[in-house]
């Protein structure tokens, strides 16, 4: 919401906004802008008939003091989504989804048609390199690749929001089930990417990861006329540490692990269908260097290496284990990852977390009670989390210094760190572990 209220104010639109909670980098990049609310809160009386348009974001209640005025006035109420497809609806709109990845492949697809000099609207949900904004809106561009995902578009609409996008090409990376606290059941998971698909139209494609069987199986079942285009594991070697593709002229990467092999065919098929050629779709790959948080590089050394990312459902903390496992299989990892979402504080939703550790050496579980507390969840005892791991293995950590004494206490001598939490383990500062580590030896 921030990156959009500061493209519109940089378009010369005059734009406000309110909130009861503003952190970081929200509040620094607002306030270098000239918008930062000076006050927290909601303020139903600044709401009158000389606003054109009110855009809501998804965390607003149905209830929010704003909003109910907004009603009362007959304003015009865009959600986020509602107000990108309004902006859009003109242009062929490409929306990348799927339960992991799609940041990602998102962020593949801007890194290439940036390199091959396309004109393009997009918007993504991380910070990527050469963009200063998640989200960038044009009047000329022919197309826009919109990051969507299958959560409720807001607290008036229970629509997914990669629905309310409308897409002409639709992208899904997988589906593996996650925000029990929204979706309950599977099923009803499953049911915001039928939605999704079965809404594409019969002159639009959907293209999809066919090494995943519970997105096969959808799609075998879909109503859309749509062309579908799967893609596949490309071949690769691993020479020096580095990860290369095997195609005619061996593509070296930035990027390691079978996930991140499959996103790349994935923005491949989508580059392809705008105008990119194979060959310089691999030359522009080969300089990506990941989202942010999506198995970032911390720091290195000859020896060890210190990464961070968003992993935290079982399908992410799985992948990413297994990505720096096979890169560096002669290096001991040491894997740690924070329960920070609703479906990972949830105990009847730990189980799915079973095995997902299995590959790391040493393998560390972080949480604290303010996280349930926040989020009005029942605390979970230790022996709950390590029956749902189903790793007796497993150091539980529940006090961010212990955690750091622990972590400090390692020995690092051919040896990787893996942090991975959608969270920050309670602001512990990973910089400074990172050199800690890199410097030990």
């Amino acid at each position: 919401m921030h990156n959009l209220a500061i493209s519109l104010h940089r378009s010369g639109h005059v734009i406000t906004g309110s909130d009861d909670e503003i952190f970081n980098p929200a509040q620094t990049n607002l306030q270098k802008e000239g918008i930062l609310p000076t006050r927290l809160g909601w303020f139903p009386d600044k709401i009158t008939t000389k606003i054109d348009a009110i855009l809501l974001g998804m965390h607003a209640q149905s209830d929010n003091p704003e909003l109910l005025r907004a009603k009362e006035l007959g304003l015009k109420i865009f959600s986020y989504p509602e107000f990108i497809y309004e902006k859009s609806k003109n242009k062929l709109r490409v929306v990348i989804g799927g339960s992991h990845g799609k940041t990602t492949i998102t962020s593949m697809i801007m890194h290439v048609l940036k390199a091959n000099n396309k004109h393009f609207d997009y918007m993504v949900g991380a910070q990527i390199e050469g963009f200063d904004l998640t989200i960038g809106l044009s009047d000329t561009a022919p197309f826009i690749i919109i990051e969507g995902d299958e959560y409720p578009d807001s607290a008036i609409n229970k629509l997914p929001k990669f629905f309310i996008y409308q897409a002409d090409i639709g992208l899904i990376s997988g589906i593996a089930w996650d925000h029990v606290n929204v979706f309950p059941t599977y099923e009803s998971y499953v049911q915001q990417f039928k939605l999704f698909i079965n809404h594409i139209p019969a002159d639009g494609k959907i293209v999809y990861n066919a090494e995943d069987k519970e997105l096969n199986a959808l799609i075998s079942t879909t109503t859309s006329k749509a062309e579908q285009i799967a893609y596949y594991t490309p071949k690769s070697t691993v020479v020096n540490g580095i990860t290369q593709l095997v195609n005619d002229n061996e593509t070296p990467l930035k990027v390691f692990g079978k996930h991140n092999l499959q996103n790349i065919m994935g923005a491949k098929v989508i580059c392809n269908q705008l105008g990119v050629n194979n060959d310089d779709f691999f030359s522009a790959i080969s300089s990506f260097k990941g989202a942010s948080k999506r198995l970032e590089l911390v720091s290195e050394s000859a020896t060890a290496s210190v990464y961070k990312d968003f992993a935290h459902s079982p399908s992410k903390l799985k992948a990413t284990i297994a990505a720096v496992k096979e890169q560096f299989p002669d290096r001991k990892l040491v894997a740690c990852m924070e329960l920070h979402t609703y479906s990972s504080l949830n105990k009847n939703f730990l189980d799915q977390y079973a095995g997902t550790m299995q590959q790391a050496d040493v393998k560390i579980v972080y949480y604290n009670q303010h996280a349930f507390q926040i989020k009005k969840l029942p605390f979970i005892p230790e022996e709950e989390v390590l029956k749902g791991f189903d790793d007796s293995s497993i150091k539980i950590f529940t006090d961010k210094e212990k955690l750091k004494d622990y972590l400090v206490s390692i020995n690092y001598n051919h040896t990787n760190l893996l942090m991975m939490s959608s969270g920050n383990f309670d602001n512990l500062n990973l910089n400074e572990l990172a050199t800690f580590v890199i410097n030990q030896h």
